[in-house]
């Protein structure tokens, strides 16, 4: 009788709870994060903007750039096509690791490696000196999770000689290229990567000593150093987290010479160009890393996410306000869509609906969704399909993907997104609020701008191109906005500009 009722409840178990008996006999799915450097939604020849009906719908920048691998990726996988992120890169990626929205971390801009760069009005504490040792981060919690974790390319997680600089201290067992800047000196070999006389050296990519002197580009480069690490983590029976950050697509506009002549007869400018072959070149990485994970006979147990840190900075020589980015308003750094919206697509690098860790995390191929999303939801989807829990008393903002990643809407999800940047670039203190269809944007000093003093509201569904602003016709709505993002601002503990001469922060107004 003993071993019948044994029997009997291991059928039980079996039929009752499938995810526990395929996540005891499953190996942990590997995890890769692949991220571009200013790379908007538009840079690729992937169609990420939809039509009425919902289909993919191109438009001329998808006809200029050449990303067939970002094709085969999303017809492996689901593309987002509502998916934000800061609208410049530290704040960004500092959400990446945290799970938090930039408001909470308080990285609200890019770190200046060397000083200080909050701005004349900016807060006077803001966390520019990024992360810590003492941080709760994704890679030390895949490390403490028995993940060999694997960062190669750019870092900019925190300014030199502090902590943040050097990927390692913040989980990653493994660095190459990642420090404290935001740009390398140069992309060429020839040049060191920036190592060289007659190139600013504090901006050198550290390293890469072995391509020194060579025709090696710096994508290629970091694509090798990337497939030997892993290969190294196969090989030790080790599960990995790469998180391939590339220079690429970000200035300098140096032309990878591989990829050149498909643009000469463009029309283009030529830095316009050159971005192209920096795009190319970023999507050659990204077939080379899916052969190489074929090969090495680990494909259907990876899972990629594929994205870009903040909007478009592509050099097309147009001071329009939607040329960078067309159809959507703005680039990088602005309170538009075309400076916070990001392609986005996540996949198995081989689909297998019998392997263990696609049962618990299944993903449409081919799909589009359009609910909104942002980078901070990686955080807490990577750890539950590792199996780490979230630290007890670590505060996030991200929500777990996995409804979204099946095609389907998620109608637990808030269809929120807060973009606080109280700091001057491109666009002076501002701090956009999405809500649904429904944006706001709070400028803190409206002598700085010319449109509806301090506020502008945007129907993102009749209007997704953000040419029509409602403050003024639509009192109502603005203030119903208002009031939510003053609440989410005070929720997530935002620091505020300041007053230049008291320093005294500048809170937000409410319309008349």
């Amino acid at each position: 009788m003993t071993i019948i009722r044994r029997i009997v409840c291991a059928v039980l178990i079996w039929i009752l709870m499938p995810e526990i008996v395929f996540c005891a006999d499953a190996k942990k799915p590997n995890i890769i994060v692949f991220l571009v450097d200013d790379m908007g939604v538009m840079d690729t020849s992937v169609p990420f903007m939809t039509d009425a009906q919902g289909k993919p719908k191109k438009y001329p920048l998808n006809e200029y750039y050449r990303t067939p691998n970002m094709e085969r990726l999303a017809s492996l996988g689901i593309r987002f096509n509502n998916f934000c992120a800061m609208s410049v890169c530290s704040p960004t990626r500092i959400s990446i690791m945290t799970g938090q929205n930039a408001a909470r971390h308080h990285t609200t801009n890019w770190i200046n490696p060397d000083s200080n760069n909050a701005g004349p009005k900016g807060p006077t504490d803001w966390n520019w000196k990024g992360l810590n040792k003492n941080n709760v981060t994704l890679p030390a919690l895949m490390k403490a999770d028995g993940y060999r974790t694997i960062h190669v390319g750019k870092g900019h997680f925190g300014p030199r000689n502090f902590e943040g600089a050097n990927p390692m201290n913040i989980g990653f067992d493994i660095n190459v290229g990642g420090t404290s800047i935001g740009q390398p000196g140069s992309y060429y070999g020839k040049q060191n990567y920036g190592n060289d006389k007659n190139k600013k050296a504090s901006h050198a990519v550290p390293g890469l000593e072995k391509y020194h002197g060579s025709d090696t580009f710096l994508t290629e480069a970091l694509t090798l150093e990337a497939k030997s690490h892993v290969s190294d983590a196969v090989t030790a029976d080790k599960p990995f987290f790469l998180y391939l950050a590339h220079y690429a697509v970000h200035a300098p506009f140096n032309s990878d010479p591989r990829f050149a002549d498909h643009y000469k007869t463009s029309g283009k400018n030529a830095q316009a160009q050159a971005f192209a072959t920096l795009v190319e070149g970023m999507d050659k990485s990204l077939g080379d890393l899916l052969d190489h994970l074929e090969k090495l006979k680990v494909s259907e147990n990876t899972l990629i996410f594929f994205l870009g840190d903040n909007g478009s900075d592509a050099p097309l020589g147009h001071q329009h306000a939607v040329a960078c980015a067309e159809p959507l308003r703005g680039k990088k750094g602005s309170h538009y869509e075309g400076g916070m919206r990001v392609p986005f697509i996540a996949a198995w690098a081989k689909p297998n609906t019998n392997n263990p860790n696609q049962k618990k995390l299944p993903i449409t191929a081919g799909a589009i969704q359009s609910q909104q999303a942002a980078v901070y939801d990686l955080f807490p989807t990577i750890l539950t399909l590792s199996g780490k829990e979230i630290p007890e008393g670590h505060t996030i903002d991200g929500k777990k993907l996995d409804t979204l990643l099946t095609g389907n809407r998620d109608t637990n999800r808030e269809e929120v997104f807060l973009m606080h940047y109280p700091h001057s670039h491109r666009t002076d203190y501002f701090t956009s609020y999405r809500n649904g269809n429904w944006k706001v944007i709070y400028h803190y000093f409206p002598s700085e701008v010319s449109e509806n003093s301090h506020y502008q509201l945007f129907d993102l569904g009749a209007d997704p191109f953000e040419q029509k602003n409602l403050a003024t016709t639509n009192p109502v709505e603005l203030k119903r906005m208002m009031h939510e993002l003053i609440k989410r601002m005070e929720l997530q503990k935002a620091q505020y500009p300041v007053e230049k001469d008291t320093k005294a922060p500048v809170k937000l107004k409410l319309p008349q």
